[in-house]
């Protein structure tokens, strides 16, 4: 049987809210992915970083504040990507040593290109950093940094989330996973550019980790994209008398359910619209949704929510 090839968008249950939990999570979501390794799939990991690059935003803020000057926000999702991979490429190659396997891990900071003329850019919607109280939330605001409620847990600061067109590592990514590397890259989005003059130029942005996941399994004829989150399944009528697990969806029932207003924005949303589109990306695909724990019963057709097209 030829090889599979997995991409895998971790969750933020996977990584923590800080250093401390961050060494804990990875430590477990290492095996998860050791047993995936071991089950013969050629893997490519994501993952998010919104907590991860508030903190360090703020620690740059901070320092501006001292007269350091400022650091834009790219900067910073380059930091996370930089911290969170190292710990992710470490727990990987320790879970590695521990079974006897030989095989590489590496870790690819990527870039990813956006529309400067997107309309994200006007309407900021991605929640990065830490919660706040609401009267936290009003200062912000009154500083002129915007800010949203995130879906009642609390206040977050929120930044544009435009679209991902191109990830600029590809081909470094593509080298390396052809040479047996697990690949941890894209981490937190990419860090967004744009292309000016040739060059490319950072923007303050914050990919969303799903969308770009979709476009790098597409990219890389990946044969499944696997989203990892906190739920075992999709569902419709969430947290309602009538909710209902979901085992399979076609890109069709997704697109009817999300036009419905099934899915929340910031949650479930980003992850089902990412799920369509590589499902959608060329035959055969398919997009899976589940527990970072239930990932390798996921994918031997168990449990979780598949969507084909």
């Amino acid at each position: 049987m030829e090889q599979q090839t997995v991409v895998i968008a971790l969750g933020g249950n996977a990584l923590g809210n800080n250093v401390a939990e961050q060494k804990a999570a990875v430590a477990g979501t290492a095996k998860v992915i050791v047993d995936l390794a071991a089950d013969g799939y050629a893997l490519v990991i994501t993952h998010g970083n919104g907590p991860q690059v508030g903190m360090i935003q703020d620690a740059m803020d901070a320092a501006a504040a001292n007269g350091d000057g400022q650091v834009p926000l790219p900067y910073s999702v380059a930091m996370s990507q930089g911290y969170i991979g190292i710990d992710l490429q470490n727990a990987i190659k320790d879970e590695l040593l521990h079974r006897g396997m030989d095989k590489k891990v590496s870790t690819i900071l990527s870039q990813v290109e956006v529309d400067p003329n997107d309309p994200a850019f006007a309407h900021p919607s991605k929640p990065i950093g830490k919660f706040m109280t609401e009267a936290q939330a009003k200062a912000k605001a009154a500083q002129g940094i915007d800010v949203v409620e995130d879906a009642g847990r609390g206040w977050r600061e929120v930044v544009a989330s435009p679209k991902p067109k191109r990830i600029r590592e590809l081909l470094t990514i593509k080298t390396l996973l052809a040479a047996g590397h697990i690949v941890i890259t894209c981490g937190g989005g990419g860090i967004p550019v744009i292309c000016k003059d040739r060059r490319l130029e950072g923007v303050n942005a914050v990919i969303d980790k799903d969308g770009v996941s979709a476009l790098l399994a597409e990219k890389l004829d990946a044969d499944e994209l696997v989203i990892l989150t906190a739920v075992e399944k999709v569902a419709v009528h969430f947290g309602k008398p009538d909710q209902k697990w979901l085992d399979t969806l076609s890109t069709a029932e997704a697109k009817a359910y999300m036009a419905a207003g099934e899915f929340a924005p910031g949650s479930m949303l980003p992850k089902v619209e990412a799920a369509v589109r590589f499902a959608e990306s060329g035959p055969g695909r398919k997009s899976l949704i589940t527990l970072l724990d239930k990932a390798e019963d996921g994918l031997a057709g168990r449990t979780g929510t598949v969507i084909t097209d």
